[in-house]
């Protein structure tokens, strides 16, 4: 639907403690709470174009998302797919003439074209070629260097740690240069408009401009944080598996990352909530560091996207709430983007 402009502004209802995540995607953002996920997106009409899909509630408020570990892999997982279904929707508007666009945008997902078998099977397509792509040049190709080092460097430690370093570099050097592409800088300034809302919100603010402006576009629960947190976790890991075996090298580095994510992820999750404690602030800091590069200060109208997303996910919310079930505990969210 059409930005309702009497929203802003409104102090938010909080309904539980759930921890909220959410992605910036091209033009827009999608946040995403323990029952529903919303993407609003700016289309070339300057309307916001909302979506909204419920999640699986086994996934999102069940037993998983109370088992540390097994919680940060499964829902992690599963952030891949509807982070996808986000960024193919906000490709779809974009690309929308704007005589299409004239219509009333809705957040009624049943009003929205389908995701058909083809849609879905292209998604998970995409989601396991950039898995392949991911373990391939950040996992390795480490390896691989470190391989070449083995010929004139015998200390197993220091191949290790060359190994660490090269992942470290490749995961610096792609969101540097990434970050000129100006479509892309467009996505970091999203990115930043969704932490400040999410900041806003924390801090019981009303989710107006001046008040979400205040904030910084960094946030400890970032997903670039728990990519950072990755590669240092694998540098550990890793030199406690000293073995002359090629194929043993490669299956650790493969095999060991759902424990590599569920560990990360409970790291970022214990820096979220007591980010100011001085042993985890040494922790969160190289993170928020990091999200220099992948964040910017967002335009006023951006963050007019983050807040209807965020309010029209919280609305949501709120009425699945009220039907009961477990409304009290507390919900588990992946990292934001």
């Amino acid at each position: 639907m059409a930005e309702d402009s009497s929203s802003i502004g409104r102090r938010p209802s909080r309904i539980s403690p759930t921890t909220y995540g959410g992605q910036a995607v091209l033009e827009g953002v999608m946040m995403r709470g323990r029952r529903w996920a919303s993407v609003a997106v700016r289309a070339p009409n300057r309307q916001i174009v909302v979506r909204s899909e419920r999640l699986p509630v086994h996934l999102y408020a069940g037993w998983i998302s109370k088992t540390p570990f097994l919680r940060g892999l499964t829902v992690l997982w599963d952030s891949l797919g509807l982070g996808m279904k986000a960024l193919m929707f906000s490709a779809e508007v974009a690309e929308r003439e704007d005589d299409q666009e004239s219509e009333s945008p809705t957040t009624d997902s049943k009003q929205e074209p389908q995701s058909t078998t083809f849609g879905q099977t292209l998604q998970w397509t995409t989601v396991a070629f950039a898995m392949l792509m991911g373990i391939g040049v950040f996992f390795l190709l480490p390896l691989g260097a470190a391989a070449l080092l083995e010929f004139v460097v015998e200390n197993t430690l220091i191949v290790h740690l060359f190994e660490g370093l090269v992942r470290l570099g490749l995961l610096v050097g792609y969101v540097w240069a990434i970050g000129f592409v100006p479509e892309i800088r467009r996505v970091f300034a999203y990115h930043g408009a969704e932490h400040m809302t999410i900041h806003a919100y924390e801090a019981g603010e009303p989710l107006d401009q001046d008040h979400i402006g205040k904030y910084s576009p960094a946030h400890p629960r970032c997903g670039t944080a728990f990519l950072l947190l990755v590669v240092a976790i694998s540098i550990l890991l890793f030199a406690l598996i000293p073995t002359d075996n090629w194929w043993v090298r490669i299956a650790s580095r493969i095999f060991s990352i759902p424990i590599i994510a569920g560990i990360a992820y409970e790291v970022l999750k214990l820096g979220g909530r007591h980010a100011e404690h001085p042993l985890v602030h040494l922790i969160v800091v190289p993170g928020l560091a990091l999200q220099a590069l992948t964040t910017r200060y967002p335009e006023p109208d951006m963050i007019e996207v983050a807040v209807t997303s965020f309010e029209t996910m919280l609305q949501l919310e709120s009425s699945s709430a009220s039907e009961g079930s477990g409304a009290a505990n507390e919900a588990t969210a992946p990292p934001l983007s």
